[in-house]
Order: C-alpha cells, then sequence, then structure tokens
C-alpha cells in the first residue's frame, strides 16, 4: 500500500513540475509577447485589427506549448508540437491573404507584397514541422526497442 502511495505521489509530483515549467514558459513568452508588442503600437493605426489577430496568435501558440508542456515525455508532446507548426503555417496564410495585402490610409490605397516573406516563415514552421514528426518516429522507435529487450 505504501509504495502504491509513494508512485502516486511521485506522478503527482512530475505533474506539479510539468505545470510550473509550462506556467513559466508561457508567461516569459507572454511578457516578451508584450515587449515587442510595444514597438509595433504605431502601426495600429494603420492596420485595422492587427492587435487582436497577433493576440489570438499569441494565445492559440501558448496554449498548444502548455499542453505540449504538461504531455511531456509521451508521443502526445509531439502532436502538440506539430499542431503548432500546422497552425503557424495555417494562421500565415489566411492573415496575410496569399502575401497580397492592401491598405487604405487616408485615402490613399497602398498595396504590399509580403509573399517572400510568407515563403520563408512557411518554410520555416514546415521545418519544424519535420523535426517534430521525426522526434515523434525517434520516440516510438526507442519505446519499441524498450519493449523487445524486455
Amino acid at each position: 500500500m505504501s509504495e502504491e502511495k509513494s508512485n502516486r505521489w511521485t506522478i503527482a509530483k512530475k505533474f506539479a513540475f510539468k505545470a510550473l515549467k509550462a506556467f513559466l514558459k508561457s508567461l516569459i513568452f507572454y511578457m516578451a509577447y508584450l515587449f515587442l508588442w510595444s514597438f509595433f503600437t504605431p502601426f495600429k493605426e494603420f492596420v485595422p485589427g492587427l492587435q487582436q489577430s497577433v493576440e489570438n496568435f499569441v494565445t492559440v501558440y501558448i496554449v498548444l506549448g502548455v499542453l505540449g508542456d504538461l504531455v511531456s515525455d509521451t508521443v502526445f508532446q509531439y502532436f502538440f508540437s506539430t499542431a503548432k507548426a500546422l497552425f503557424v503555417v495555417g494562421y500565415l496564410a489566411l492573415t496575410l491573404n496569399g502575401g497580397i495585402l492592401n491598405l487604405t490610409y487616408r485615402g490613399i490605397i497602398l498595396t504590399v507584397d509580403l509573399r517572400l516573406f510568407l515563403t520563408v516563415a512557411v518554410l520555416l514552421s514546415l521545418l519544424g514541422l519535420a523535426r517534430s514528426m521525426l522526434q515523434a518516429i525517434n520516440y516510438m522507435n526507442k519505446k519499441a526497442e524498450l519493449s523487445f529487450k524486455t
């Protein structure tokens, strides 16, 4: 009975450590967002809805990161990492309208071509996606080797 109790205590301590780690990482990420947003404040006037769009992105990215940290040391960690990479690709593609932005400011229509930026950002996110998939394969391979040896 005491062995089962100590095992539960060990699991609870591990989960509490994971939760604390996830909280601290999300807090640091959000503080970095607040710091960086102060530099983009003048652009709120030119791009309507910019702050809400960025806040939505940061919120979902933090939630996926926290969930990934809570299930670390399991295969689900890699699912959330993959979801983060796919989310970045999808969100960039949707918010940037394929890389061509049309802005209107005081009667002047400005067209901005961000296709190069979008291409680079999507390629970097796809590298993150490939990395998380390879890590998941490696994790499952190690699990299979351990079960095969015993």
